[in-house]
């Protein structure tokens, strides 16, 4: 047996060691960890419904109308109508024929993968893609070939070289740790061209961006055609928890039969489903919220840029500071924590070697006054931690 150790204390050593920290409270801007209070710009949850008081009454409501568990797999006795009904929902929202539900983004995107693809097709992936988009080749046994990060040219070049076997090319739609978006349209064209399926995982833009936050896909591409397949989230914008697939009938029909992470798992329970309709009909309502998101996005940006923080290029709540070496990411990160600030510390795998970030997100729950706290304490802290490394 392996001793598991010395892979552990190298993780240690080279301050890719990974550690919890316990939420005291619910979910939102101003939280409790580990018993101290915080100023949190580490979450998804971008438009702060995850403590929405209508969403925890549907959940109880919800809760009292189906109980707490499904009890079994979808194609069992788990699939309720609570569930039905939300895909409905999904499915005009999204302006698909049909939506079908996953117990998360990271089971939909290898169903899909795994579904529609073997052995001899193609999966041709951004290089930048979230962990699920890559893992998902490995459970399709289909040849994964990488072009450069949105670079259309080498997108073009890579389906060029598919000559045989289908072809699925697939992306973030808003990239998690960068927090810039997918050329979705030109994609779309190339795809058309080369006869390839298009999958968008629009986790991160679903609720957030374009006309009563239908998403990126929806802003690029509209109700999408025959060759298009949506991926998002539901435990970000929306608040609650799980994803979904939208696509064509016989996209959503091959799924039910053939994506292995749909057939042989758990329905998610079905109160989670029935409080998920009423997180839809919020996003729809919420204009003012995406407005204000907007707004504090700019208001970070022109202040960062007064003090010549190294921001990436983003428009959306994701707005990485690109650090570099891990070390200083970690001592930026400890720096905002002890002035009483929370921010997401990424280090390799997840992002390349020698791009170790903060990830600072804006939740529409923020207020200008907190985003200049943020700003004041996060030009301290980078001053001295840059001078510390000269």
């Amino acid at each position: 047996m392996r001793d598991l150790v010395p892979a552990l204390e190298r993780r240690r050593q080279q301050h890719l060691y990974r550690q919890r920290q316990t939420l005291d409270t619910p979910q939102g801007v101003e939280i409790t960890v580990d018993g101290t209070p915080y100023l949190s710009f580490c979450s998804n949850d971008y438009l702060g419904l995850a403590d929405h008081p209508e969403l925890v009454s549907a959940l109880v409501e919800g809760a009292r109308r189906f109980g707490v568990g499904s009890g079994a797999a979808h194609l069992i006795t788990g699939h309720s109508v609570a569930h039905q009904a939300l895909e409905e929902d999904l499915a005009e929202f999204t302006g698909r024929p049909r939506a079908l539900l996953f117990s998360t983004g990271y089971m939909a995107n290898l169903g899909v993968a795994s579904a529609l693809l073997g052995r001899g097709d193609t999966l041709v992936e951004d290089r930048l893609n979230h962990a699920s988009l890559i893992d998902a080749a490995q459970l399709s046994g289909a040849k994964l070939v990488r072009y450069r990060h949105t670079d259309m040219d080498s997108l073009a070049r890579r389906l060029d070289g598919v000559s045989s076997g289908d072809a699925l090319v697939a992306t973030d739609a808003v990239f998690s740790m960068d927090g810039d978006c997918a050329p979705l349209a030109d994609m779309q064209a190339l795809c058309r061209r080369h006869d390839a399926w298009l999958l968008a995982d629009d986790a991160h833009g679903f609720g957030v961006l374009g006309e009563q936050g239908r998403g990126w896909f929806a802003e690029q591409l509209g109700e999408g055609d025959g060759n298009t397949i949506l991926m998002a989230t539901l435990g970000k914008a929306l608040g609650t928890f799980g994803a979904f697939v939208a696509g064509s009938d016989d996209l959503i029909e091959t799924l039910i039969q053939q994506a292995r992470t749909y057939v042989y798992t758990t329905a998610t329970p079905p109160a989670l489903a029935w409080a998920t309709r009423t997180a839809l009909r919020l996003v729809r309502e919420s204009d003012d919220l995406r407005a204000h998101l907007r707004d504090l996005i700019e208001y970070f940006r022109a202040g960062a840029a007064q003090l010549d923080l190294p921001l990436m290029v983003s428009s959306t709540p994701i707005q990485p500071l690109l650090v570099g070496e891990v070390g200083r990411a970690l001592e930026l990160g400890e720096a905002l924590r002890r002035n009483g600030i929370l921010a997401g510390v990424i280090r390799p795998p997840t992002v390349p070697e020698g791009a170790a970030r903060l990830r600072i997100t804006l939740s529409a729950r923020h207020t200008p006054e907190q985003v200049d706290r943020l700003l004041e304490v996060l030009g301290k802290s980078w001053r001295e931690v840059k001078h510390a490394a000269l």
